[in-house]
């Protein structure tokens, strides 16, 4: 590894930022954690420093708009920080079993079709384009986005109904989460071919459901859907952006690694 490389991650803020942040401080990457929400940056920003005894760099910036990306890079370039590797994690994950969630298709509006691909689509090809440029100029370098196993698969409704019958669903996942991880597989596809020639390659984290203080009858209906019979715990996904990371896996490129129990197995 050389001296000096840094990690850009979006959504660093979030549940599972924080956790690309440790994995790749692991293996020598300096880190950059970009989010929206300030607050949730400086605890970020704490955490890391509590485990790895080391500073990241923090930037406040929402992804879906070009000319805060562009800032960021702007920033960047004045501290002499090129972004070797570029993690695209953000996205706009709605919470289940809620009654603010959206209960049907019926009522699920083009407004909140908008913010969940602004964030999950928008905001990746914001980023993309953006330091992956930079990345073409400087003679390579690596874009790792994060889709989900809802990006490979449907949601099976039935898990947010007790009972897991599909009458009895109050409370859908939204169409937009499973368009925009579907979207980020194919624009993983795009990217790798597009760029192969630049040496930039581009691959796709498939993780599964993560335990997070979900409601019960959710991970126990959840839980049944998986071979291992249990959810993921936030830190096991560290070795497999590791692997996407690293410049000994030098011949991979537009693919996807699935790390969700054995759920799409079945």
């Amino acid at each position: 590894m050389k001296k000096n490389k840094y990690a850009l991650i979006t959504g660093g803020g979030g549940l599972l930022g924080i956790e690309h942040a440790f994995a790749l401080s692991e293996v020598g990457y300096k880190i950059i954690l970009i989010d929206k929400n300030q607050k949730k940056l400086k605890t970020a920003k704490k955490k890391f420093y509590n485990k790895i005894k080391s500073h990241c760099l923090i930037l406040n910036c929402d992804i879906s708009k070009e000319d805060e990306v562009l800032n960021c890079r702007d920033i960047l370039k004045k501290k002499k920080i090129f972004v070797n590797t570029l993690v695209n994690n953000a996205d706009h994950n709605p919470k289940m079993m809620s009654l603010k969630s959206f209960n049907n298709l019926k009522n699920y509006s083009v407004q909140m079709l908008q913010e969940q691909l602004d964030v999950g689509v928008i905001g990746t090809f914001n980023c993309i384009k953006i330091f992956g440029h930079e990345m073409e100029k400087k003679g390579g370098g690596i874009i790792i986005n994060v889709s989900s196993d809802l990006g490979i698969n449907a949601p099976d409704q039935r898990v947010y109904s007790k009972d897991e019958k599909i009458q009895n669903v109050k409370n859908f996942k939204p169409i937009g989460y499973s368009i925009s991880k579907h979207a980020i597989i194919g624009i993983t596809k795009y990217i790798a071919t597009y760029w192969a020639h630049k040496n930039i390659r581009c691959n796709t984290l498939v993780p599964g459901a993560v335990i997070n203080n979900q409601h019960k009858n959710l991970v126990d209906n959840v839980k049944k859907r998986i071979p291992l019979n249990r959810w993921a715990k936030k830190n096991e996904y560290r070795k497999g952006l590791q692997f996407l990371a690293s410049e000994d896996n030098s011949y991979m490129t537009g693919q996807s690694i699935i790390i969700d129990g054995g759920r799409s197995a079945w």
